[in-house]
């Protein structure tokens, strides 16, 4: 996704929000949520993309994309285009052919930060995403492959102002076992960090974790991301597809985020920091 001006950031957005309500109330094959999901990354682009050079972008065959538009409601992906080019009429991005492939992933990421931002703009799913994670106790905090780091980051951060944290970092036999733990132990919510691919064993776990009677708040990718079926809560943020290795700025910035929601649940949240804080100059921790 290439980086434009305000007006056109803001008319993305737009057109984003426009694609995300087309996609409600059906039910996609992963083959169409990755469609689906990669015209929402390109919203701006789609009305002039043949099926062809969408078939390209997802990654999919052309008949993919056919059968995906009929099971919008349309005839064929000709009758998708011409919707989109009357409900949103839109001007292409500005060219980028002056970026280098380093540049482009940037912008694309500078792209993902500014749609989240217009995101948070209703702080409501943040905010109660906040009150469960603060209210359970513990709190596991799923993540695994590629979204481990997001995971561990906030779990990290998140043991200095909460009482009881349990990262989940690994997958295996074992992962059941650690979920049955926390609801033992009396954990209502779970945190689980999904990014692609998305591993099968989580959303086995999600799913044993909502039988297990416990509430699933979700970062993920997109809002047609496996895991959304499996989330009673999913908060979306776009990664970064540019480079050979998918970039997750902005699933980051939201658990950060996330984290600030949650800690403005926590009475004692700001005790426990300063707590830290004299503790960590007392031991001589750090050396700034």
């Amino acid at each position: 996704m290439s980086a434009t001006g305000p007006s056109g950031g803001e008319g993305a957005d737009r057109q984003a929000g426009r694609l995300q309500a087309l996609f409600e109330g059906h039910r996609l094959t992963p083959t169409q949520r990755r469609i689906a999901h990669s015209m929402v990354r390109r919203a701006s682009d789609v009305p002039f993309l043949s099926s062809v050079e969408l078939a390209e972008l997802a990654g999919v065959s052309q008949p993919s994309v056919t059968r995906f538009a009929v099971a919008l409601g349309f005839d064929g992906y000709p009758a998708l285009r011409r919707h989109l080019r009357e409900v949103a009429p839109a001007e292409p991005v500005a060219d980028t052919g002056s970026r280098n492939e380093y540049q482009q992933a940037v912008a694309a990421e500078i792209e993902n930060l500014r749609h989240l931002a217009e995101v948070l703009a209703d702080p409501g799913p943040l905010r109660e995403a906040g009150g469960l994670l603060a209210g359970s106790r513990p709190l596991p905090v799923l993540g695994l492959r590629a979204a481990a780091a997001q995971a561990h980051g906030f779990a990290y951060f998140a043991a200095k102002v909460h009482p009881d944290v349990r990262l989940l970092g690994e997958g295996g036999t074992m992962l059941r076992d650690r979920v049955d733990a926390a609801v033992r132990a009396g954990a209502t919510a779970l945190l689980c960090f999904a990014l692609p691919r998305h591993p099968r064993e989580v959303v086995d776990a999600l799913t044993h974790a909502k039988e297990a009677g416990l509430t699933v708040v979700t970062v993920a990718d997109s809002a047609f991301a496996p895991v959304a079926k499996v989330s009673d809560l999913l908060l979306p943020a776009a990664v970064g597809t540019g480079l050979a290795f998918d970039t997750a700025c902005a699933p980051m910035l939201l658990g950060r985020v996330l984290l600030e929601a949650m800690c403005d649940d926590l009475p004692d949240a700001q005790a426990r920091l300063e707590e830290f804080d004299a503790g960590a100059v007392a031991r001589g921790l750090f050396v700034d």
